[in-house]
This record gives C-alpha cells, structure tokens and sequence, in this order.
C-alpha cells in the first residue's frame, strides 16, 4: 500500500479564455447543479402553458434561477480574469 495520495483525474478546460482544467469532482458538481437547473426550467415552461399564469413573474423567475445557476456553477468552475488583454 503506498501512502502517496490519489491523484483526482483532471479534465481540460473549455477551449475558451480564462476557463482552467477541472477536477472530475467539480464537473460532477456542476454536472448535478445543471440537472436541477433543467428541472427547475421544464417546471416553468409547464406553467407557461397555463393561461392564468403571470407571464411577467414567471420570466422573473427564470431569470432568476438562471442567475443562480450561473453563480453556483462559477463559484465551483472559477473562471480567470484575463491578464493584459486591454
């Protein structure tokens, strides 16, 4: 038995400025976090459908949850300010 710890498989990052390589627990993490987000918008697009529904509250809402979303998927993900692109 070796006492050296395991190493966490590492995914590449997006080929997009500032996103890094990503432990494979973090991409589980954010791959849950997308799976209720999903959830969350098929139960609105559910409620679109019904006629006395407040269209305007209910696109509040979806802003929303993408907002948060967004937020918890960040925090986990870190993206990098880019350095002397100005």
């Amino acid at each position: 038995m070796s006492d050296k710890p395991t190493e966490k498989p590492t995914i590449k990052g997006l080929p997009v400025a500032g996103y890094v390589d990503q432990s494979s627990f973090n991409v589980d993490l954010v791959n849950v976090s997308k799976e209720l987000e999903e959830e969350l918008l098929q139960r609105l697009d559910t409620m679109a459908g019904e006629p006395e529904i407040d269209k305007r509250w209910l696109a509040i809402a979806r802003t929303g949850f993408e907002q948060a979303f967004m937020a918890m998927n960040r925090a986990v993900f870190k993206p990098q300010r880019l350095k002397g692109k100005l």
